[in-house]
């Protein structure tokens, strides 16, 4: 059929396109192939999410029906001293560590994007923390690693220094944490790279051509063209952060310790959930991390529209 008359059948019609029986096939298709995400969206994510809404306001052991007490345990957050400390800890570990985090990788991406002989090897080898960070294997070995006959402490020992045991002192056992979480650099390193390739060669040699150098070149070209990529690294990281639990368990043994130094946020809802067997309270501290991650977040993008330099 033409065009022209194509367009005189869709004029009698009064612009309206007839839809073939095939297509409507198609759409029932997709809906066939979508009702498994759907069915999961349900079960997996909106109804856990209703249900844990629900317990926060009920005194809840897992053991009995949980029973209702209104908005009792959001009131009693505002005297729990643990749950105060554990912000503090939090705030403190997203605070310190994301910044590090993110200056190394993009420290490390701005030598890989030099064109090394071998990047490949390397950007792999530099993923792999990232891989393996989360794990339980490598939280066991950080403990070992900063214990008291530990590796850092025998290297200090040819120096002539006497190590103690960083992950028992409570002025030392967060600090081993963030290094932990800064040493899982790889993959914000990997979309800084990334970013660092779409930064079109001409802009350095027009500014290497009036005189300026690498770290005026640096300031003045590669951050501001590449702050949408540090935005979305700094959103993940700092997400990532509030949600970090394995580390801090294995560390500590799961107390928190020593004197509540390392007692994340996550891992203090964990002991009142499946310690105390307090999961209505839990509950209620899941929702408000969850809306201290949403707040953090909405932060993040309204600030970015002062620092984060987009192409138009």
């Amino acid at each position: 059929m033409s065009v022209v008359a194509e367009l005189s059948r869709l004029r009698r019609s009064g612009g309206k396109r007839s839809i073939a029986p095939a297509e409507r096939g198609d759409g029932k298709a997709a809906v066939v192939f979508m009702a498994p995400w759907f069915v999961g969206l349900i079960l997996i994510t909106v109804g856990p999410l209703v249900a844990s809404l629900y317990l926060s306001f009920t005194d809840y052991d897992l053991l009995t029906d949980p029973g209702w007490i209104g908005a009792q345990n959001y009131v009693e957050m505002l005297t729990d001293q643990r749950l105060h400390n554990a912000l503090g800890v939090t705030f403190t570990y997203v605070a310190v560590s994301v910044p590090l985090q993110l200056i190394l990788a993009l420290a490390l991406a701005v030598v890989l994007d030099r064109g090394l002989r071998g990047l490949a090897i390397y950007r792999s080898i530099f993923y792999l923390p990232s891989l393996l960070g989360g794990s339980v294997a490598i939280a066991i070995l950080w403990r070992q690693v900063f214990g008291t006959r530990g590796l850092i402490n025998q290297v200090l020992e040819l120096f002539g220094i006497q190590g103690q045991g960083w992950v028992s002192h409570p002025d030392y056992a967060l600090g081993t944490i963030i290094i932990l979480n800064v040493w899982t650099f790889g993959a914000p390193m990997i979309i800084f790279l990334a970013g660092l390739r779409q930064i079109p060669t001409m802009y350095y040699e027009a500014a290497a051509i009036d005189g300026a150098g690498k770290w005026r070149q640096f300031f003045s070209i590669t951050v501001p063209l590449l702050t949408p990529i540090i935005f979305f690294n700094l959103v993940l990281q700092v997400i990532g952060a509030f949600q970090a639990f394995t580390q801090a368990f294995v560390v500590s043994g799961g107390t928190g310790g020593p004197a509540d130094s390392t007692l994340f946020y996550t891992l203090y809802l964990y002991q009142q959930g499946f310690r105390s067997f307090d999961m209505g309270y839990a509950s209620a501290m899941a929702w408000v991390l969850l809306l201290i991650i949403a707040a953090l977040t909405a932060i993040n993008f309204f600030a970015s529209r002062f620092w984060v330099f987009y192409n138009d």
